[in-house]
C-alpha cells in the first residue's frame, strides 16, 4: 500500500481529471487522506422541494471537473481527502420513509392535526425514532475519525443530517462555535412534527452546551418566533440578515470590513455549517428551499478566508441541500473543495 507521500510523489495535480469514484479525482484512501467527506443521502422531512439526498452524487460527479491550484491553499490536494462509498443504506432508509413524512406534511400544511390520524401519528414516531438512529450513526462514525486525527466533513441531503457530527465535536471541543450560511435560521422547534426536521438544526444544536456561540449569515426568511428566540438568546446568538447587510453596504461599507466583524462574534474553534440556499438561487437553483436573494459564492469565501485570517480554528464543516442537477453539483463540489482546503490551512500540530 503506498503511502501518502509516495501518493503525492506519482500524481499529476495538473493533469485530466479522473472519475476514479472518489471526490476530485483525488487517488487517496480511507488511511493516507487527512480529510474525510461523509456523504449522508437523507432528506426524509424536507418540506419543499426534494432532490438534495443525491446532492452527494452530484457533488461527486461533478468534482473530477474543478482543477486542484487552490489560491488560499495551493498545495491543500496533498493533505488528502477521501469521500468513502455513499451509503445504500441511508439512501434506502430515506426513500422508505419519505412517502410517509409527505402524508405527514400534507396533513399539517391543510390545517389538521397529526392527532387525529393514528397511523400519522404512528409513522411521525417511527420518522422520529429513525431520525435518532440516524443521528447515532453519524456520530459514531465521525467520532471515530476524529480519534484517528482526522479532519472530517459532512455533505447531505437535508440540512438535517450534522447534528450526529457536532454531537462528536463537543466530545474533543469544550467550547466551539458555528457559523452557519443560510437563508433560513433553522430554529423551529420539531418542525411539522419532525423532531429532527431540516428546519430544526440549530434548535438541536443549541442543545449541546459546548456550542457556545452560533452566528448566521445570510439569513432571510424566518418566522417571528425565530427572531424573538434571537433577541432572547442574550448573546449566544448573532444573526447577520441579508437584508440588513445589503442595506450596510448600500450605504458605503465594504464586504471585508463586515466579514471582520462577523467573524469577530466567533470563538476560537469555529465549525462551518453551510446551507447553499445561503447562496444567491442562482448558484444552487435546485436546492431544496431557495430564497431570492444571497450571497455570491466568492462572498462567502471571503468570510471563511477572513476566520482563517483572524487566526481561528476552523475543527469542521458540513455542505447540504445541493441539489440533484449538474451545476448545482459543481457549485457544491467547489464549496466542499474550499474548506477541505481552508481546514489544512489550520491544522493542530
Amino acid at each position: 500500500m503506498s503511502s501518502r507521500e509516495e501518493i503525492i510523489q506519482t500524481f499529476d495535480p495538473s493533469g485530466v481529471g479522473v472519475n476514479n469514484s472518489n471526490l476530485f479525482g483525488l487517488p487517496f484512501d480511507l488511511t493516507t487522506a487527512h480529510i474525510i467527506v461523509l456523504s449522508i443521502p437523507w432528506e426524509v422531512t424536507v418540506s419543499y422541494h426534494a432532490g438534495t439526498a443525491q446532492g452527494p452524487n452530484s457533488i461527486l460527479q461533478a468534482s473530477p471537473q474543478l482543477d486542484l491550484y487552490d489560491f488560499d491553499n495551493p498545495e491543500g490536494w496533498k493533505q488528502g481527502i477521501f469521500m468513502p462509498q455513499i451509503p445504500a443504506f441511508i439512501e434506502a432508509k430515506n426513500n422508505e420513509l419519505r412517502p410517509q413524512a409527505l402524508n405527514i406534511i400534507a396533513c399539517v400544511e391543510r390545517g389538521d392535526r397529526i392527532e387525529n390520524h393514528p397511523d400519522l401519528k404512528q409513522h411521525l414516531e417511527h420518522i422520529n425514532a429513525e431520525g435518532r438512529v440516524l443521528n447515532q450513526w453519524v456520530y459514531d462514525q465521525t467520532r471515530e475519525l476524529l480519534q484517528q486525527g482526522k479532519r472530517v466533513g459532512v455533505i447531505g441531503g437535508d440540512h438535517s443530517v450534522p447534528l450526529g457530527y457536532i454531537q462528536a465535536l463537543a466530545t474533543q471541543y469544550p467550547d466551539f462555535g458555528i457559523l452557519q450560511i443560510d437563508a433560513h435560521a433553522d430554529l423551529r422547534l420539531a418542525y411539522q412534527g419532525f423532531e429532527f426536521s431540516h428546519a430544526s438544526i440549530m434548535r438541536n444544536v443549541l442543545q449541546i452546551p459546548q456550542v457556545s456561540k452560533l452566528v448566521q449569515v445570510g439569513v432571510r426568511d424566518v418566522c417571528q418566533a425565530e427572531v424573538a428566540l434571537v433577541e432572547e438568546s442574550e448573546g449566544r446568538i448573532s444573526a447577520y440578515y441579508d437584508a440588513r447587510l445589503k442595506q450596510q453596504r448600500y450605504a458605503g461599507r465594504s464586504w471585508l470590513d463586515l466579514c471582520r466583524a462577523i467573524v469577530n462574534d466567533l470563538p476560537q474553534y469555529v465549525y462551518v455549517s453551510f446551507d447553499v440556499d445561503g447562496l444567491d438561487p442562482k448558484l444552487c437553483p435546485n436546492t431544496g428551499t431557495p430564497v431570492p436573494g444571497g450571497l455570491e459564492l466568492e462572498e462567502v469565501f471571503c468570510l471563511f478566508r477572513e476566520v482563517i485570517n483572524s487566526g481561528r480554528t476552523l475543527v469542521g464543516f458540513d455542505v447540504c441541500e445541493v441539489g440533484q442537477a449538474e451545476w448545482d453539483g459543481n457549485v457544491g463540489a467547489r464549496a466542499v473543495y474550499k474548506l477541505c482546503n481552508l481546514i489544512g490551512l489550520c491544522l493542530e500540530t
